[in-house]
């Protein structure tokens, strides 16, 4: 890898990651914790070049493990996940806010979602699961609680109907209603990101404690969980009678030919699946009662040849299925006498309990009413750390047509965020596109016009 499509260098990596430390709730939106979100955001996007480059050190990844830092990043992304849910709708029902600008309190929304995303990239070598310590079973109920949710709005149809927003989607003029519902639309996002490292914890099952195990397998039962998403799907519609799949957070027209054809989140399933109904271990302690072998046996609906053409392991799957249909399997093991519990959500729900409107109030007045010379250091920031270059280095393919997904040589010349295959896709996706296009364009305008001042 070039050093001109580098975000951070070694040494830098370092400096930043032994910096990184937990923030009481109250601090969320406070000047230092805005200075290691933009730490974050670049380890974040240096980890995925690292991972994305052959042979490239991933630093980034060992810096964390050396330095103990992976249950640090679990912790501030709970924390953020409390205050989503606590501190948010408190702060948006407030009368006497009305901030300059809502990009502050976008940051701190978009702030999970960048965490999920680092850990997803550093989780998938085995060390690193290793290095989150006890605070795996912090993970592993918060990644359950994102995944368990998902299963649950496809079951009602509350599903999000809008792509993934991103930074350079945000435009100052946003209301707090917007920022709702881009609050949700990131939402399905995360939950996804927690989809893939449930699957990373279930290929590491050997190396974790007893307790993680008896945790997916019974307290939560995520073979059930995994079930649903395979029956129901949620990153998958039909719109106007076209097929549309989710990739890259964004929803793609899919090509008939490719109707039948295996996404990387259907495979983040089946292969979570596979570590967990096909390991003895696994078998053991899961309990083969009468409705999850009911719901277990619904799979072998979905297991056709076409499938596991593509992903051979699952025919062993389809064997264990035929077999568990005609036989009952042994009760399963509950040896476990002393069983660990997460602790970190359950520590800041009783270190704010009753305090939540008064933590509100305390960050209107110190974090999201900032002075306009705040709100430009962080968007000269933000620029400097989003570089078009750098941005499309951290693709791993080509870009893709956002109207019919096909590979894409042609991008938008207003916002230079959105591209296209021909100029037919283009005028076609422009109705869907024109919003973003323009909150694009606006901040990308200030932005330019902060740094001449600045100049």
């Amino acid at each position: 890898m070039e050093s001109a499509t580098a975000v951070l260098f070694p040494g830098e990596s370092e400096g930043y990651v032994q910096s990184l430390e937990t923030y009481p709730l109250k601090e969320i939106g406070s000047a230092r914790w805005f200075r290691q979100h933009e730490y974050i955001e670049k380890l974040n996007m240096q980890a995925i070049l690292n991972a994305t480059a052959a042979s490239q050190d991933e630093f980034v990844k060992e810096h964390l493990i050396s330095y103990s830092k992976i249950p640090t990043l679990i912790y501030e992304m709970i924390s953020v996940e409390i205050w989503k849910h606590k501190v948010f709708p408190i702060l948006c029902q407030l009368q006497d806010f009305n901030p300059k600008s809502t990009f502050p309190i976008y940051m701190v929304i978009h702030h999970e979602a960048t965490i999920i995303n680092l850990l997803e990239t550093v989780l998938f070598h085995k060390e690193s699961c290793e290095a989150a310590e006890e605070a795996v079973l912090d993970l592993l109920d918060y990644c359950l609680r994102k995944v368990t949710c998902l299963a649950a709005q496809t079951v009602t149809g509350e599903m999000p109907t809008q792509d993934k927003l991103t930074q350079s989607d945000h435009s100052d003029t946003a209301t707090l209603q917007d920022l709702q519902e881009q609050n949700t639309a990131l939402e399905f996002d995360i939950s996804l990101k927690a989809l893939s490292i449930l699957r990373y914890i279930t290929d590491h099952i050997d190396s974790l404690t007893l307790s993680t195990l008896t945790r997916m397998l019974n307290t939560h039962n995520l073979p059930c969980v995994l079930v649903q998403l395979v029956e129901h799907c949620p990153w998958s519609r039909r719109t106007k009678g076209q097929l549309e799949k989710y990739m890259d957070g964004k929803w793609y027209q899919v090509p008939k030919m490719d109707h039948l054809k295996m996404t990387k989140l259907d495979g983040q399933v089946w292969i979570c699946l596979l570590n967990l109904l096909l390991r003895p271990e696994c078998q053991q302690k899961y309990d083969f009662n009468d409705f999850n072998k009911g719901q277990l046996l619904k799979l072998r609906g979905f297991l056709t040849e076409v499938l596991i053409d593509q992903l051979p392991n699952l025919g062993e799957l389809q064997r264990f299925l035929s077999h568990l249909s005609v036989t009952d399997p042994a009760p399963s093991k509950r040896d476990l006498i002393l069983e660990q519990i997460p602790e970190i959500m359950d520590n800041i729900l009783k270190e704010n309990s009753g305090k939540w409107k008064a933590i509100a109030k305390y960050q209107v007045k110190q974090a999201f009413n900032p002075c306009d010379e705040d709100l430009q250091q962080h968007a000269r920031r933000l620029a400097q750390t989003y570089n078009l270059d750098v941005m499309e280095s951290l693709i791993p393919e080509k870009p893709k047509c956002g109207f019919c997904g096909s590979e894409a040589s042609k991008r938008c010349s207003r916002c230079q965020g959105e591209w296209y295959c021909r100029r037919e896709c283009q005028v076609k996706h422009w109705q869907k596109h024109k919003k973003a296009c323009e909150l694009m364009a606006e901040t990308v305008s200030k932005l330019q016009g902060d740094l001449k001042i600045e100049a």
